[in-house]
């Protein structure tokens, strides 16, 4: 059975179970539960000593009881990809416990002739994935084994290349055992990053830094791909998921003119972080923030 290390194990988050377990459980107990069940999620994927607390607030958003795949849409940090790809592999480590593959869900999707596969050595170098399989293994944990996940690693799509994805996957995500997880940091402030925008009439350089990000996440609330592309295109932002954040928002666009699907959804931003605050130009931060797609309540 072909399967991906968890090969970030160790130095982005821990790699002894019982610590990482105990951390896990640390940050959910601290997150409330003000969003349930969520359809999808937003969560970051840097190393968990500057975000896993953030994670948390998403995932506490998550109810497990009728989840039976997990699809993960993570952007591609290391190899250039035009579409998107899905694993050759059949199982996932974690410290916890592996997590398999949905390899039938991988041929239906390898089939529309838009998805390629990635190869093992592409897979382990990729963290936007990986980095929240410890987080789904733990909320998941009750219901191990009776679950499967599809991970699929996001390119440099163009906005009518997102608009493909969001079709092709609104099918999924319209199903009542499908869960999305969308990996995505926010802006990556600095000249590291060569991003270095300052708005001095928001006070210090990290409150400048959210006031943009805010700007962001109001546009992905309102579930208009447009206006997050608009929004995208105006200030420039550094949010490495927004691809697999566009195609969310072009699948939520499909799935609300189906027929049957009858409860308004929302999106809501439940949490923001980052991970220093800035206020020299001479440092550096990356921002951090947690959403929920869930049904409106009646």
């Amino acid at each position: 059975m072909s399967m991906r290390r968890a090969s970030h194990a160790g130095t982005w988050y821990s790699d002894n179970a019982r610590t990482l377990n105990q951390k896990l459980e640390e940050w959910l107990s601290k997150a409330h539960p003000s969003c349930r069940p969520a359809k999808a999620i937003i969560a970051p994927h840097a190393g968990y000593q500057y975000c896993g607390s953030c994670g948390a607030h998403a995932y506490r958003q998550i109810d497990p009881s009728k989840i039976k795949r997990i699809f993960i849409l993570g952007p591609s940090h290391h190899m250039y990809l035009p579409g998107c790809a899905v694993t050759s592999l059949s199982q996932y480590e974690t410290p916890l416990y592996n997590l398999s593959i949905d390899t039938e869900v991988n041929r239906e999707l390898l089939a529309t002739g838009e998805f390629e596969k990635l190869s093992q050595a592409d897979d382990e170098r990729e963290h936007s994935i990986e980095l929240h399989l410890p987080y789904i293994a733990k909320v998941m944990e009750s219901k191990k084994d009776q679950f499967k996940i599809v991970p699929i690693v996001v390119g440099s799509l163009s906005t009518r290349s997102e608009v493909t994805y969001g079709r092709l996957l609104s099918k999924y995500l319209v199903r009542p055992e499908n869960l999305f997880i969308i990996s995505s940091d926010f802006c990556h402030w600095g000249s590291r990053f060569s991003y270095t925008v300052y708005d001095k009439s928001c006070g210090p350089i990290y409150k400048s830094i959210e006031a943009l990000d805010r700007k962001g996440m109001d546009a992905i609330e309102k579930l208009d791909p447009a206006c997050f592309a608009e929004y995208l295109k105006n200030s420039k932002n550094t949010i490495c998921g927004r691809h697999p954040i566009g195609v969310l928002l072009n699948a939520v666009e499909v799935m609300k003119q189906m027929n049957g699907v009858t409860h308004p959804w929302a999106l809501e931003f439940i949490h923001y972080s980052q991970s220093n605050a800035c206020f020299r130009m001479d440092e550096s931060s990356v921002s951090y923030a947690a959403g929920v797609l869930h049904q409106k309540a009646h």
